[in-house]
């Protein structure tokens, strides 16, 4: 599986600059208010792909729990091997910062990161670590990517696909799991969608978070029309604005 896709991935056309459009619902018992929104973009410039995340609550939700964030990462053209990712985030009363730069040894992926934690004003954590991989590797930017270009049409219900992903404080393996093809509606809109389900765990096999739901579109442009996941309390959902 992991050479089909491998070569699938390097035999599709690239990625035409575009900024995709959310909106950020948040769903528990009866209450589905908009909480946020986030913009994410893809430029081409030169041999690499440039790309940018930003997400931010919704002025009521900023009474409970601010969110600021940007995401900025490149990727080469060639292969769609990522060569940088740097997330900014203002979340409550934290601040961080994480850094990874990727290098390429043969099929060994390096990443050299940094993450910096700020807390109430207080330096809390300032670490540096390398992490190493083999196969296909991404940051959390460059899988929205990545996962578009799959050969779903080739999978069956049940099949999976894992690579490793990087950040800068950890490395995980990205599990996504094929469900096949469903209709939804989103924003009045009837999809014909590839549904897929993210996995995240770490070492061994403990899920690092809960798992995320995608909707990708069954057409050339591959949109991702809907992503859901859950809360602590309640369940969030990214639904497309454009």
């Amino acid at each position: 599986m992991l050479a089909v896709c491998a070569a699938a991935f390097a035999a599709r056309p690239g990625f035409a600059d575009e900024c995709v459009r959310y909106k950020v619902l948040y769903k528990w018992g009866l209450i589905n208010k908009q909480a946020g929104r986030a913009t994410i973009c893809i430029r081409s410039k030169g041999d690499r792909y440039q790309m940018s995340l930003v997400a931010r609550s919704e002025p009521w939700a900023d009474r409970f729990y601010t969110v600021r964030d940007t995401l900025v990462g490149e990727a080469t053209h060639d292969g769609f091997k990522p060569l940088i990712y740097q997330k900014m985030s203002h979340e409550g009363n934290d601040d961080k910062h994480d850094v990874v730069r990727f290098e390429y040894r043969g099929e060994t992926v390096v990443g050299h990161c940094s993450r910096r934690v700020v807390k109430k004003g207080e330096l809390r954590v300032d670490q540096k670590q390398v992490l190493e991989s083999v196969g296909p590797t991404v940051d959390m930017l460059s899988s929205y990517y990545y996962m578009r270009s799959l050969p779903f049409e080739t999978w069956m219900p049940g099949s999976r696909f894992h690579l490793t992903i990087f950040s800068g404080k950890r490395k995980e393996k990205l599990t996504f799991r094929y469900h096949g093809l469903e209709d939804v509606k989103v924003g009045g809109r009837d999809y014909r969608c590839h549904h897929i389900t993210f996995i995240f765990t770490g070492d061994g096999g403990k899920k690092t978070s809960d798992d995320m739901d995608a909707w990708i579109t069954a057409d050339s442009r591959r949109l991702p029309v809907q992503l859901e996941g859950k809360l602590a309390v309640g369940k969030v959902r990214c639904e497309i604005t454009d």
